[in-house]
């Protein structure tokens, strides 16, 4: 015997949206553990400051020279369509902001190829590095633990972490860490 059947349509109803929205507060909790950002570890951040990468124009690009003013790191991929969307937003905060001291370094996880045509299509006026699949070790041990793009991390003037953002950053973040020096 369905017991369902006995309910009235109103209780029926009610009974439905309720456990509708368990679920829906069980998913978005969910997905709110599992892809906001974890803990790093503060080595990995002085560890950074150390490396090096291969520009699309073929020098070196080494952290070491980023030291001293915010800045803005950006795992992205050419591949990866919300972080193609969020470059020109990116642009234009680099543009607006670089008198002021900020700088942005797109990390690209991708090879040279990809990223040199892209850039000759769409050119960029922040620097723009070659992380390769390494990237996405290197996002991780800054708290991205699913290695997802895009990617972002802010850096203070004192190079410590200020703030990390999982996804496609919006004109509120921006904003928001750009008080963050």
């Amino acid at each position: 015997m369905n017991q369902d059947k006995n309910l009235d349509p109103a209780r029926r109803h009610w009974l439905y949206a309720a456990v509708a929205a368990a679920a829906s507060v069980g998913g978005a909790g969910l997905a709110w553990w599992k892809f906001s950002p974890k803990p790093f570890d503060d080595e990995a951040v002085a560890a950074l400051w150390q490396l090096s990468f291969d520009t699309p124009a073929g020098g070196r690009l080494a952290m070491r020279d980023l030291q001293g003013r915010p800045l803005l790191i950006n795992f992205w991929a050419t591949w990866c369509p919300p972080c193609i969307e969020e470059l020109p937003l990116l642009d234009v905060f680099y543009k607006e902001n670089s008198s002021k001291g900020w700088q942005i370094l797109g990390l690209a996880v991708d090879k040279s190829g990809p990223v040199r045509d892209f850039l000759a299509k769409q050119p960029l006026a922040f620097p723009v590095a070659l992380a390769g699949m390494d990237g996405v070790g290197l996002s991780k041990s800054l708290g991205n633990v699913n290695g997802g793009l895009p990617f972002s991390v802010v850096l203070g003037a004192d190079g410590t972490v200020r703030n990390r953002k999982l996804g496609k950053v919006s004109l509120a973040d921006l904003t928001l860490w750009r008080e963050l020096k």
